[in-house]
């Protein structure tokens, strides 16, 4: 299944034509809960399920994820992530 194209900006490092919703949803899910708005979250919750997300919320990315949005799905999700597994999953500029 293809990747709607207004979902480019939150995937800017991908080519949406080589993405699938199924083998990419990791990814997926991480960028647009990372940087998407609300016609991206409402896509997301059609393609995904709310156990879909939490589990890639709940084994995050490594070094994918904004802080402030990790917290925040962590959060929403009442998920407790060791503090290794969430430092990790940070995205870190300053490498």
């Amino acid at each position: 299944m293809s990747i709607s194209k207004f979902l480019q900006p939150y995937l800017a490092s991908y080519n949406l034509e080589k993405l699938d919703v199924k083998d990419d949803k990791e990814i997926i899910i991480t960028e647009i809960l990372n940087k998407g708005d609300d016609k991206a979250l409402l896509w997301l919750s059609k393609n995904y399920s709310r156990d879909e997300v939490e589990r890639v919320v709940s084994i995050p990315i490594r070094g994918l994820w904004m802080k402030s949005v990790l917290k925040y799905w962590l959060y929403i999700f009442g998920i407790n992530l060791p503090q290794k597994d969430f430092k990790r999953a940070l995205l870190d500029l300053n490498i």
